[in-house]
């Protein structure tokens, strides 16, 4: 299998429409590092990777030691959501008049939303950093990665038998979890996998 990935290129990944992009099972995530404020490339001419024009963000600032509801959408902050497109930009405000500070190639991939505005969210990835993205490259769902390789068995138990070993890296669906353990369908194989290998199984400070 294909596990995420990232690397550093020189200059700006080019923009494209995103929208048509699915989940198609377990395939690599490239995550693109623009370093923009030296290069000094700015998202005023950018298209289908920021989802739409600028708009005029109202701010909605969240705690992050409790989860609260947002009177923006009515849904709670933090949760988690995915990308719903191939490439989506990150930037580093709520405006397409911000730098681009990561470009995600990977749909499917879990971000944790940790503020909002009208059309923008501020989302935490697997890797710690934080940026916005427009709203219209999020969906819900559940979806999971990796963070360390486990081993895919049959049932929530130590000693149950494998289904296959998985590589940290691998993005799955993610259909649900109980007593420390979740359920999670990468490629054609379903299985369970400690709940402690994944990121996007539970928001922090959400209780057990």
């Amino acid at each position: 299998m294909e596990i995420y990935d990232r690397f550093i290129p020189i200059g700006k990944t080019s923009d494209k429409d995103e929208m048509s992009a699915g989940m198609d099972g377990v395939v690599s995530v490239l995550r693109i590092a623009l370093i923009a404020a030296c290069l000094g490339v700015f998202g005023a001419a950018d298209g289908g990777a920021d989802g739409r024009s600028e708009g005029q963000p109202v701010l909605r600032m969240e705690t992050r030691s409790a989860i609260t509801i947002s009177h923006f959408t009515g849904k709670p902050v933090p949760r988690f959501e995915r990308l719903r497109a191939s490439e989506v930009n990150g930037r580093a405000g709520p405006s397409l008049s911000h730098p681009v500070l990561w470009t995600y190639g990977r749909a499917g991939l879990p971000v944790l939303v940790i503020k909002e505005s009208i059309d923008w969210r501020r989302v935490r990835d697997p890797d710690g950093d934080e940026v916005w993205i427009h709203r219209s490259l999020l969906a819900g769902g559940s979806t999971a990665l990796l963070v360390s390789p486990a081993t895919l068995v049959r049932t929530p138990e130590a000693d149950a038998a494998a289904v296959a070993d998985l590589e940290a890296g691998v993005v799955a669906a993610l259909l649900t979890c109980e007593t420390g353990w979740c359920r999670i369908a990468a490629g054609r194989r379903k299985g369970w996998v400690p709940e402690a290998a994944l990121w996007g199984a539970r928001v922090p400070g959400d209780p057990l």
